[in-house]
Formats: C-alpha cells, structure tokens, sequence
C-alpha cells in the first residue's frame, strides 16, 4: 500500500515517469497498474524501460514482443506516446551510452531522453488560481497570504473570490517581503484588495475569464490508498487546495466498495461549494483528497472529471 501512495503522491506532479520492465517477465500485473496510475494522473511523458536485455540475449524480437504487448494491454487508458527504451542497467547499456550489443536500436539512451524530453507549458499560462493559505490583519487591513498555484497576478487586476463569488481588484503584491507589480506562479505571495472583502482561510482567489466550476457535486477518477475499504454512504472529509469540507460518498461507479490499491470512479456531495477545475486543465486545483474524520488519515487520492 506504502508503493502505491508514494507513486501516487510523487506522479500528481511528474512531468515524467519510467514504467520498469523486466525482460524475462515481461508485461505483468504491476507493470498494468504503473500504467493506469500515470494515465490516471496524466504524467505527460512515459518511459517504458524494458531492463535486463543481456539475461535474453539482447534480443530484439523479445523487446518488440513486449512493447507491442505492453502498448495493446494499455491502449484503453489513454497515456500519452510511450518512448519505449531497451537496456541493461547492469552493464550500461543504453542507460547513458548507446549500447553496442544492440546495434538495431536507434533511439536515445535512457540519460539523453531524460536530459532532453520537453516539459509541460509554464503555470503562468494557465488561469489564476491563489488559495488562500492565511489571512493577516494589521488594523483594519487584510493581507492575504499563499501560493499561487497557476497564472499570474498584477496590481490592478479584477479578481473574484469564491466560493462567495465577491469580487475586487488587485491593489498590492507583496513577494519575499518585498513590495512587486505582479507574480507569477509558483510563488508564494501576499496579496491586498481594494476593498475590503470576507475572505478566509480556504477561499481562492482568481482572475481571468475562465473561472472554476463552483459545485457540491463532484465526479472524479480515484485511487483508493487505505486499508479501510471506501463505500457509498461514507461520510469523509474533502481536501481541496487550502479548503477542507465535510462530504458523503453517492456513488463508486457502480462497485460495492473501493479496497486498498483500487482504481475507479467516485461521486461526491460537499457540505459547502468547491471551485473546481478539471484535473486535465490543472493538476493543483483539479486534484483532492479524501480523510478519514475519525483519524485524520488519507483514504483516497482524487482527480476531477467536469462535464
């Protein structure tokens, strides 16, 4: 169980992830697993590394067998293109030199792939999401202190907070204990409006034409991390960004339960709205977790799905 929600937890926020294959064994349930995970999580770049090829003769039709079989039993989940590599870490071969035992391969060792796959588009392109982490009064003036998790923000931008849906303009932006024009994500801020607002702690502040989805409703795609199974009807805490709601399970997709290690889909109600984005948009603020509200443990890592 540890495995899984390390790689869950460490795979929400890769750009890139090596699915490790054993050449003898091959395609195995695990390696399935792997792959689900980073579909699920939508890891943009994949790495299938097919390991140990001097234990079967650095063969090439045993590497071809097992990329076609990994690519067919993975073709559902919808990864990104798979840059499939054969190597053998023993001896080095094509980890960071092209191996010479395996002169029909073409491709890039495992070491220049890695120093050169692209990564994803800067969060400053995305919209501005700013969860408010806490709030700082001094007299009658509010800041408001947190990351900013996406986007950017400049004095003088018109921003709404939600869930209240009151809306204000940027007048200060303090980085570093410095005063600033702008930020840019993902910095972390302090930011003070132009009027005074009820804003607090778990409240997001955002600016751009495309808001977040304000629902009590929410549809996500799950993997499940506790020993103790989730079931419809369970009542649970929802944590979103800064934001922790009370919330009930509706529905497991039809499944009568979800047990540890588990993948699949999940139908939450909130005591209070969400400003959600779909986890495609923006792996930050389209991401939770469901708590256990008797212990405080973490039952279930979730990435909303809207429309």
């Amino acid at each position: 169980m540890q495995y899984t929600r390390n790689m869950v937890t460490g795979a929400s926020t890769a750009e890139l992830t090596v699915i490790l294959v054993d050449a003898r064994n091959g395609v195995v349930e695990q390696t399935r697993r792997h792959a689900a995970i980073a579909a699920l999580l939508r890891v943009p770049h994949v790495v299938l590394a097919v390991n140990k090829m001097d234990l079967v003769g650095y063969g090439r039709a045993e590497f071809e067998r097992i990329v076609a079989d990994f690519t067919a039993r993975t073709a559902e989940l919808g990864l990104p293109e798979v840059t499939a590599i054969p190597v053998s870490a023993l001896v080095g071969d094509n980890v960071v030199e092209p191996s010479a035992h395996m002169d029909w391969y073409d491709g890039p060792a495992l070491l220049e792939f890695l120093e050169n796959v692209p990564v994803a588009a800067d969060a400053t392109d995305a919209p501005a999401r700013f969860p408010v982490q806490y709030v700082i009064r001094h007299g009658d003036v509010r800041h408001y202190a947190g990351q900013l998790v996406s986007g950017s923000l400049r004095i003088g931008d018109r921003v709404t907070v939600h869930p209240s849906g009151a809306t204000s303009t940027i007048a200060a932006i303090d980085v570093l204990g410095a005063a600033a024009e702008a930020a840019r994500a993902p910095q972390s801020i302090g930011v003070r409006l132009s009027d005074q607002r009820d804003v607090s702690r778990g409240d997001m502040i955002t600016a751009g034409p495309q808001g977040p989805v304000l629902t009590q409703n929410v549809t996500a795609a799950v993997c499940h991390l506790a020993d103790r199974p989730l079931r419809v009807g369970d009542r649970v805490l929802l944590k979103h960004a800064a934001r922790t709601v009370k919330a009930i399970v509706r529905d497991l997709g039809g499944a009568a339960e979800l047990t540890v290690n588990d993948l699949g889909r999940i139908t939450l109600r909130s005591a209070e709205p969400l400003p959600l984005d779909a986890y495609a948009v923006s792996r930050r603020t389209g991401a939770f977790i469901l708590i256990d509200p008797a212990d405080g443990a973490t039952l279930t890592a979730g990435m909303v799905e809207l429309g």
